[in-house]
């Protein structure tokens, strides 16, 4: 997530954040997830368990119920789109929710964000309170979570709009 990748690279000089968390030091996504009023996620997910290769040991990770992907994750795409995200999705693991997040890279660096107000995975709600918190230039548009797919325009506009704004980019 750019909020942790960031903060180490010296070539970062602003942060769009597209229906994502902008989580701070000590946050994890798991208790920030369990917080929205507007996500149905964790009702949508299904656990998986992988053998990790190592002495018997497994490993958790989640995945959409393909039943539910567009109710919780794509609101706003055709059904023919949707059922190829349910069929190619991967899963994400178990510790993408649990692990503290690291100093947050908007502290330091200028930040923007869509809000996509129909978002059911993140939580239009959270996503719309941590882009405050992070002091971003926000603007809100009617989407789910993959808003990028379904307002690709408004997504891109608000990217060049950054671009324009921070110091030794031209756009």
């Amino acid at each position: 997530m750019i909020t942790n990748a960031a903060t180490s690279a010296s070539n970062v000089v602003g942060l769009v954040y597209v229906a994502a968390f902008a989580p701070d030091e000590g946050e994890n996504l798991g208790d920030v997830e369990n917080g929205s009023k507007d996500s149905v996620l964790n009702a949508a997910l299904v656990q998986y368990t992988y053998p990790t290769g190592h002495d018997g040991e497994t490993s958790v990770e989640f995945a959409i119920n393909p039943a539910r992907i567009q109710e919780a994750f794509a609101a706003d795409l055709p059904a023919e789109t949707t059922a190829l995200m349910a069929a190619t999705q991967r899963p994400v693991a178990a510790a993408a929710f649990s692990d503290a997040s690291g100093p947050p890279a908007w502290r330091n660096l200028p930040s923007w964000a869509v809000v996509a107000t129909g978002d059911k995975a993140a939580g239009a709600d959270v996503v719309r309170a941590h882009a405050r918190r992070a002091g971003a230039d926000i603007v809100e548009v009617d989407g789910s979570h993959v808003i990028m797919i379904s307002k690709p325009h408004v997504v891109s506009e608000h990217i060049l709009k950054a671009a324009r704004v921070v110091p030794g980019t031209q756009r």
